[in-house]
């Protein structure tokens, strides 16, 4: 055996030294990567029914789980002036139960939490800070992701119902529209004197990674 060929054999054994290991390499970032995902679904799904079985204990009288409005706010929004207003509306901690969001034609039942960190939206969807608070007049403003609990609106259609449930009372939406808006878009969060619903998302709903724009929809307030 001449030297080239030792040459020739040593670099083949490095080589398949190194296929073999990046496989492992390779194995073992994909069943980290499962794992994670598999985690963050487990948590989520554990938080919803945790928190769902609180809050209905809570809308049976049981020993009060979650803060609702009125105890959040103990004067009402109506005689606070404007400065006032707003600082009680961002009032409660990131991450705190608000109530539950419904939509019976897409299958969306979740707990609406304050705020939208990275953590809160992971684990439920999240009312935009600064807008209304549900069963407040105004603007509110809710977000989730769009491959867990909001991926749903992608079927959603004009007159579709949505109810908000809190401890102070359910409040009943019907949709008006849906639109796709650039992420620095923002009038849509912007204060309205009717009673409005605005839900946003990522779009498209079928792109990998951070999407480029914002699907939105828009509801109106039903009577009674």
């Amino acid at each position: 055996m001449n030297f080239r060929t030792q040459k020739y054999m040593l670099h083949q054994r490095r080589t398949q030294s190194v296929l073999r290991w990046s496989r492992y390499l390779f194995f073992a970032v994909g069943i980290l990567a499962l794992s994670y995902c598999a985690f963050v679904r487990l948590d989520a799904r554990f938080y919803q029914a945790y928190q769902t079985w609180r809050f209905e204990r809570a809308l049976k009288g049981s020993q009060p789980a979650i803060a609702s409005v009125e105890q959040l706010h103990p004067l009402p929004l109506s005689t606070l002036a404007e400065a006032d207003r707003a600082r009680v509306e961002s009032a409660a901690p990131e991450g705190s139960p608000l109530g539950r969001i419904e939509i019976g034609t897409i299958g969306l039942a979740a707990m609406i939490l304050e705020g939208t960190e990275g953590r809160t939206l992971r684990r439920a969807v999240g009312h935009i800070r600064g807008t209304a608070l549900p069963g407040q007049q105004g603007n509110v403003a809710i977000a989730g992701h769009r491959d867990t609990f909001f991926r749903g609106l992608r079927n959603i259609h004009k007159d579709d119902e949505i109810t908000l449930t809190t401890l102070d009372g359910a409040y009943s939406y019907r949709v008006d529209f849906t639109q796709v808006v650039q992420p620095e878009d923002i009038a849509v969060l912007d204060h309205s004197d009717n009673d409005i619903l605005t839900l946003v998302t990522c779009y498209p709903f079928s792109f990998v990674g951070h999407a480029p724009e914002r699907f939105i929809v828009r509801a109106h307030r039903s009577p009674g």
